[in-house]
Formats: structure tokens, sequence, C-alpha cells
């Protein structure tokens, strides 16, 4: 059963990702959503349309990040969509190898696999969906 499902359009500037922690705390509380799951659903998402912004749409306000999201009684799905031409994964550093544990960046895509209980890239990674199983309060 569906309980919510909804789309957020955002032009890519990162000062929208305020938007991101305004509609994740809607969301957890409208839908009764525990703390267990709001702080990797917090973290991980911010991470993709974080991504979506700096590294898909490049920062240009022009382009368009898409989150659309599906909230059910055991799961919630966000799938984040941008206008750039996508990435290779397999070319994303792995954050925990020592020449890269010092580095400032480069965790988003490790963050959001570790916290979120399903990732799937698609659109040559230029959408990404993220499934968080919902826990009983």
């Amino acid at each position: 059963m569906t309980l919510l499902a909804q789309n957020l359009v955002l032009s890519s500037d990162i000062s929208n990702l305020i938007q991101i922690e305004k509609l994740i705390d809607s969301v957890c509380d409208n839908c009764h959503i525990t703390e267990d799951n709001y702080g990797n659903i917090l973290i991980a998402l911010t991470e993709a349309v974080n991504n979506a912004i700096v590294h898909g749409n490049k920062e240009d306000v022009s382009k368009k990040v898409t989150l659309t999201y599906v909230v059910s009684s055991n799961e919630v799905c966000f799938v984040v969509k941008d206008e750039g031409n996508g990435f290779d994964l397999n070319q994303v550093p792995d954050p925990t190898l020592p020449e890269n544990i010092n580095k400032l960046n480069g965790r988003g895509v490790f963050l959001m696999n570790s916290l979120a209980d399903e990732v799937v890239y698609e659109e040559n990674g230029s959408a990404v969906s993220l499934k968080f199983c919902l826990t009983n309060s």
C-alpha cells in the first residue's frame, strides 16, 4: 500500500539542499518513519542530490534535479535524476583505500551504498534509486 508518492524539482543550486532536509523531515513525520531510518535517509539522499547538482549538472542552475519518492508501509524509495551525462561507477575511487582516506570529498557514493538498503544506478548514472526498508517503531 502506497502512503505517499510525490515529485520535487530543484534547480542545480547547492543552496537547494536545505529543501531536501525539509522534505525528509516532512516525509518522516507524516509517514511515522522512525529515527533509526531518518539519519540514513537524510545522509544518503543529501549525498545523492548533492552529487546530482555538483557532478551531474555541474551547478548549472538552468539544469534541474528531479526527486521522486514513494513511501509504503514497509519501505521508502527515492529516485534522484539529473540532466548530466552520467558517470562510470567503476571509475569512482574507493574512499577507504589508504591513498583516499584523507581526501575531503569522494565519499558520496560510498555513503549511499552503505546507508541505503538498495542502490541502483540507471541512465548511465544520471539517475540513482535509493531504497530504505522501514523498521517498526
